[in-house]
């Protein structure tokens, strides 16, 4: 495995924000000697039903950065998201930064393009996005270093943002309780989900691990943090040294179970837009609905 400027001395202030309708965790980052901060994986209010599309998750994210005077340096998507729509163009519109994504967004943009029947005008090199990520990047929040994990499996552009001693894992891996992300999309796969979890097993037990989503199971209080030790003793799904065979043969069957997210659809249009809404011909927002595409 690369050899990760693991920094557990490096301790950001992390704030999330949970979003009811689609069971994301949105972060605001803060550098702990700074007020640079960052964003990971926010959200777009969208009432599917209506057609409307509206920002009220967004606006809790931006008022707590002003109200604590912080600077915005950084929009982060931790990997194509398939439930919930990003807020970061919105979010940029309003305090700037630049929004990043790992550099497999490329495969997502081909893949998704040609199921929803997107034409040439649509750009599949990630040139949406500010930055494009690969394994091992760093780059900085103030005078904090960053550094980016390649974890595919779930989709393969997902990354894992290691800030210090907080590690914002995306879908890859739920709270103990709740497991690993499914790997039945296109791209996916469950012996690469079980490798890219072994890599965050892999950082130190002290580190904390920050979930994309949260879902109470069995009737819990949400819950979104919780460490790598943690994780490695009691997730159901691969902790206590369950074996990649043991991992594959369960996460394929369960898949199988599985419905399709209920935001999918315009999820994936918009999301690997960099949050964009596409728009018809005359330039008025417009989703498609791909029949049998999925």
């Amino acid at each position: 495995m690369m050899d990760y400027p693991v920094k557990m001395d490096v301790k950001p202030k992390v704030t999330g924000f949970f979003d009811e309708a689609t069971n994301t965790i949105s972060y605001v980052v803060q550098d702990p000697a700074s007020t640079a901060c960052a964003v990971v994986d926010s959200v777009m209010d969208i009432d599917y039903a209506a057609g409307r599309i509206t920002y009220e998750h967004a606006d809790q994210i931006i008022a707590f950065i002003r109200k604590n005077g912080l600077e915005l340096e950084w929009i982060i998507e931790t990997h194509v998201h398939a439930d919930h729509l990003s807020g970061a163009p919105y979010i940029q519109q309003e305090l700037g930064g630049k929004i990043g994504i790992g550099e497999k967004i490329t495969v997502v943009q081909d893949v998704f393009g040609k199921v929803f029947n997107e034409g040439t005008e649509f750009q599949r090199d990630g040139s949406q996005f500010d930055a494009l990520f690969t394994d091992g990047d760093t780059y900085r929040i103030g005078g904090m270093e960053v550094f980016v994990m390649a974890t595919p499996g779930h989709t393969p552009a997902c990354m894992v943002h290691v800030m210090g001693d907080a590690a914002f894992v995306g879908d890859t891996l739920f709270m103990p309780d709740g497991g690993s992300a499914r790997c039945d999309f296109p791209g996916g796969s469950a012996e690469e989900l079980y490798d890219s979890i072994q890599k965050i097993l892999s950082l130190p037990d002290e580190m904390r691990l920050f979930m994309c989503h949260d879902y109470g199971p069995n009737g819990r209080n949400i819950a979104w943090e919780t460490t790598v030790g943690d994780e490695k003793a009691h997730n159901i799904h691969v902790g206590g040294g369950k074996t990649k065979e043991e991992f594959v043969k369960f996460r394929t069957e369960r898949d199988a179970q599985l419905d399709m997210p209920k935001l999918i659809i315009p999820s994936l249009q918009v999301n690997m837009r960099a949050g964009e809404v596409p728009t018809d011909k005359d330039g008025n927002p417009m989703l498609k609905v791909p029949v049998n595409g999925l």
